[in-house]
């Protein structure tokens, strides 16, 4: 019997992922959203679209109580109460709506109700933690943890040489939120944009690398000397983002009498500017690198993803990317492989062999693939 999914939201990353379950024959696949255009998008497909208010909790409750699985893909603003909402309905969840708050606080919760969470699973966050909670399991000591990873345009266009695949107000949040590391074992802050290096990739070659606040529960879930995640750009670009901070472009103090701030007339500004148009094409980089030590020696084990925009489909790659890792984890849930109840991080699944063959072999279908290496140091 099909079980009905349904996807919340229908914006750059819930409509490929509407699309990619709506293959599989093992799914009834509806997708809701606010915005009767976005939805519109879909008619070619074998969708049920439900136009609707999903920050309406109680409409919001009625509507996924009719569904066997859900997809949390709306905006990180409203994705930690909507998560709760779904929960509360006793329903399974993929979630990748990537709010601030912390997933983990409603581990109890999803415990009581007898359902299944996999939270932040898309890029990264999302497979950088499935993939960096992998390696060190294989370990017994994990000395280092790295992730870089970026989205960038395939063509290069100056000043800014860098399209948004999200809104730019949460971009520029990445940019003034400190960055939270793991230096000798405790949790230090960083301002952002801070530290940058430059590091070579076959494909598309020299990036910048600067810190971000990008761990999340990496922190918390992972016992590690050092960590850190790093965002990737064409090199030059945080500099420019830096000059804005520094000039009070991001200040969040209104200025005038009509209240707004200099952040919300930045934003508004640079949308025009980063907008990711319908068939630009966009690429996403990213590498996990982990050290430690097993049997007393040392080893590196390494994950290396490029991808780029899929002219077939038309569909841009940091959907695609972030779209079928939640799609393969709906799927995970779906198969009974994960017999615990509960909300789960990505890189608590990570020391499974058959979850992390599961969602590689599963992205690998999809032509999105990682390229694994283990070597001794």
């Amino acid at each position: 019997m099909k079980k009905k999914v349904l996807v919340l939201g229908a914006g750059l990353i819930g409509k490929p992922l509407a699309i990619d379950l709506s293959k599989d024959t093992s799914f009834d696949v509806s997708i809701a959203d606010i915005s009767g255009q976005a939805l519109s998008t879909l008619g070619s497909h074998k969708i049920a679209t439900i136009k609707t208010d999903l920050s309406d909790k109680k409409q919001l409750s009625q509507l996924v109580s009719d569904y066997d699985l859900i997809v949390n893909a709306v905006p990180g603003f409203m994705g930690f109460n909507t998560l709760k909402t779904i929960i509360e309905a006793g329903k399974s969840c993929a979630d990748i709506a990537f709010y601030p708050e912390d997933a983990l606080s409603l581990v109890n919760l999803a415990k009581e109700k007898e359902v299944q969470i996999i939270s932040d699973i898309g890029v990264a966050p999302g497979m950088s933690n499935l993939l960096a909670g992998y390696a060190a399991s294989k370990l017994d000591e994990t000395d280092q943890i790295d992730i870089f990873v970026g989205g960038l345009p395939k063509v290069r266009t100056l000043p800014w040489e860098y399209k948004a695949v999200f809104s730019p107000t949460d971009v520029i949040e990445e940019y003034t939120r400190p960055a939270r590391l793991m230096e000798n074992g405790q949790i230090v802050t960083k301002d952002p944009l801070t530290e940058i290096e430059l590091l070579h990739f076959d494909k598309p070659g020299t990036l910048e690398a600067f810190n971000s606040d990008g761990l999340r529960s990496l922190l918390f879930t992972i016992k590690a000397k050092n960590m850190r995640e790093k965002t990737l750009r064409y090199p030059g670009y945080a500099a420019k983002i830096q000059f804005l901070a520094d000039n009070g472009f991001f200040d969040t103090n209104p200025v005038n009498n009509k209240g707004m701030s200099p952040l919300e007339l930045t934003s508004q500004l640079l949308f025009k500017q980063w907008k990711l148009n319908e068939k630009e094409e966009d690429l996403t980089v990213m590498r996990i690198v982990v050290e430690g030590k097993k049997d007393g020696k040392n080893l590196r084990y390494s994950f290396d993803l490029y991808d780029e925009y899929d002219p077939n489909t038309e569909t841009h790659s940091m959907a695609r990317t972030t779209a079928y890792t939640a799609s393969m984890a709906v799927r995970l849930i779906q198969s009974g492989m994960v017999e615990e109840k509960g909300l789960f991080v990505p890189e608590q699944l990570g020391n499974r062999d058959d979850v992390v063959d599961f969602m590689l072999a599963g992205l690998a279908e999809r032509n999105v693939l990682y390229k694994k290496e283990i070597i001794s140091l």
